[in-house]
């Protein structure tokens, strides 16, 4: 990571759910290593000349996803989820913009979930469960799900047809995934069709 000769580096804030740019702020590596330990993003306030935690008096806090580095290294790119607007006018974003969230940028973020159950396995969790159990376990769970929709589409009841639906397409993504694809592999294939 390299700092400027201030010891600074920007970090670029992005929601990690629907990928809007948030606001822009400068991190000092001990507001960078304060970011890691407790998972609220923290920064380094030139004006004040010391760390301050985003969120800390206002409790629009912004909770650390992911980060990475740019190419050159001099510049953070941090996902976070925030707690409320991020701007001090109030606004969802420090350049005025609405932040809401759309069903595609939601269901990229459950992927995004998902390859983490994936790549690090917890005994508390259901889908890495699903994974420890093997390909022709989660291909039966999809067929019980879209069994139990199928049951559901027949009724009355919205609210159990909903559910059912939101299982089937749960587990549709946890078996994408053990197989190594995603909804972007399956959007390419409906694409190519679409004339």
């Amino acid at each position: 990571m390299k700092f400027d000769d201030n010891g600074l580096i920007p970090a670029i804030i992005q929601d990690v759910i629907s990928h809007k740019v948030l606001m822009m702020g400068y991190m000092n590596k001990e507001a960078f290593d304060k970011t890691l330990s407790t998972g609220l993003v923290t920064f380094w306030s030139r004006s004040r000349n010391e760390l301050w935690v985003k969120g800390a008096t206002s409790g629009n806090y912004l909770m650390l996803k992911n980060w990475k580095l740019d190419c050159d290294k001099d510049a953070l790119l941090i996902k976070a989820k925030p707690e409320g607007p991020i701007c001090h006018t109030g606004a969802d974003t420090c350049w005025n913009e609405n932040n809401c969230t759309n069903n595609g940028s939601f269901l990229d973020y459950l992927e995004s979930i998902i390859d983490e159950r994936y790549s690090n396995r917890s005994e508390n969790s259901y889908t890495s469960s699903l994974f420890e159990k093997g390909t022709n376990k989660i291909a039966q769970k999809v067929g019980e799900e879209a069994v139990e929709l199928v049951i559901e589409s027949k009724d009355e009841n919205d609210d159990l047809f909903l559910g059912e639906a939101a299982d089937l397409l749960y587990h549709y993504l946890i078996l994408l995934r053990d197989r190594d694809m995603s909804l972007k592999d399956v959007i390419s294939v409906l694409k190519s069709r679409h004339k």
